[in-house]
This record gives C-alpha cells, structure tokens and sequence, in this order.
C-alpha cells in the first residue's frame, strides 16, 4: 500500500509545481548544520575580534 502512495501523482490543485524533495541532483551534499553553523561562527569571530582589539 505505501507504494502506491509514494508514487501517487500530484492533485490537480498543485498547479503543475515541481516536487523539490524527490529531485536528486549530482554534486556534494553539505549537512544543514554547517551552513547555519558557519556564519554564526564567523559573526562571533568578528565580535570577537571587534571587541578585544578596538579597546
């Protein structure tokens, strides 16, 4: 039963729009953890540095 569901096609109502999360492009995946992660670090970095040097 789960199969026919997974491959059900989309309602009428959704206007022909693309279902992102079943599209599988090449290239590297990159966990969304790290892309939060990164500027924050950087953004406290700066403080940081802004802070302590600019005394």
């Amino acid at each position: 039963m789960s199969s026919k569901k997974k491959g059900a096609p989309l309602p009428a109502s959704s206007g022909g729009l693309m279902r992102f999360f079943e599209d599988d492009t090449k290239g590297f995946r990159v966990d969304p953890r790290i892309v939060v992660f990164i500027p924050v670090g950087l953004i406290t970095i700066s403080w940081m540095i802004d802070i302590f040097l600019a005394r």
